[in-house]
């Protein structure tokens, strides 16, 4: 079924089975048949949505359990990157009710961040000192800030589209091979192709140690190509580190604008 249909699918409800041991009260020991419920989902290569604002879904005097789960494809992660989901009040019901959505918000302007993937760049090192010297004798923190944006600027050209840049090599290469299988062959294709082939390279490990950094998975083989799997790891934390809600002087507040005020007040009261 997997490998028919590879399209966005999610499969939604009560499984009627835990994953993990902390997923059901009082369990130590995963019964065989979570096991075997874990191994169908790894074999189906799905994705358990975490559910953030409850521990359990089904309740049953002091029996509670986590048994109702989306699970979600990792064509669906790439066609709905912000899906997540909650659950609602169960009222009268042993379970709660899950509720998947799908809602990109805006969450302000993002943060300055190091990558990792510059200092693997010739050139970056360099860049950094010639511009440092140039601010000439600013305040320091307004110098950072003004670094920060040509580095943005740097960033762009030198590590904007790195798939276009790979696919460019790549074709190249296919050119060269193509030619060599038609017969057409001298003595500078070589060389070109092994130019092109090392050019290649070198943006395959920059984009894997950027999406290493994005993800901080510590799973991954060297000269891993497939970033599929780092760019959703990514998507996923960033899901789980979202601030939907938040408790302000006793009241359950999820109106963003509300949150930022009330963190940042926060902050500002405790850092005066």
């Amino acid at each position: 079924m997997a490998g028919l249909c590879e399209v966005p699918s999610c499969y939604m409800g009560d499984f009627n089975e835990i994953m993990h041991v902390e997923e059901r009260q009082g369990t130590d020991v995963l019964p065989r048949s979570a096991e075997e419920f874990r191994s169908w989902v790894q074999g189906m290569h799905l994705v358990d949505l975490p559910l953030t604002d409850h521990k359990f879904t089904w309740f049953k005097g002091r029996s509670c359990s986590r048994i109702d789960r989306a699970l979600v494809s990792m064509e669906w992660l790439e066609e709905f990157p912000e899906t997540r989901i909650c659950s609602g009040p169960r009222d009268l019901s042993d379970h709660c009710p899950v509720i998947l959505e799908h809602a990109r918000q805006r969450v302000g302007p993002k943060p300055f961040r190091s990558l990792d993937s510059w200092f693997i760049h010739e050139g970056f090192l360099s860049f950094v000192k010639e511009e440092w010297r140039g601010l000439g004798e600013m305040q320091f923190i307004d110098k950072l800030k003004a670094l920060t944006i040509l580095l943005g600027n740097w960033n762009k050209t030198n590590f904007g589209d790195m798939d276009k840049k790979i696919t460019r090599f790549e074709e190249e290469i296919k050119k060269i091979d193509d030619l060599v299988s038609n017969g057409v062959y001298d003595g500078t294709m070589e060389a070109r192709r092994k130019a092109l082939v090392t050019c290649c390279e070198r943006w395959y490990i920059r984009k894997e140690v950027h999406w290493k950094q994005m993800s901080r998975s510590r799973q991954a083989k060297e000269m891993d190509k497939n970033t599929r799997y780092f760019h959703n790891l990514a998507s996923a934390r960033r899901r789980n580190n979202r601030i939907d809600t938040l408790l302000i002087n006793g009241r359950l507040v999820r109106n963003q604008a509300r949150i930022k005020i009330a963190i940042k007040d926060y902050y500002k009261e405790l850092y005066h």
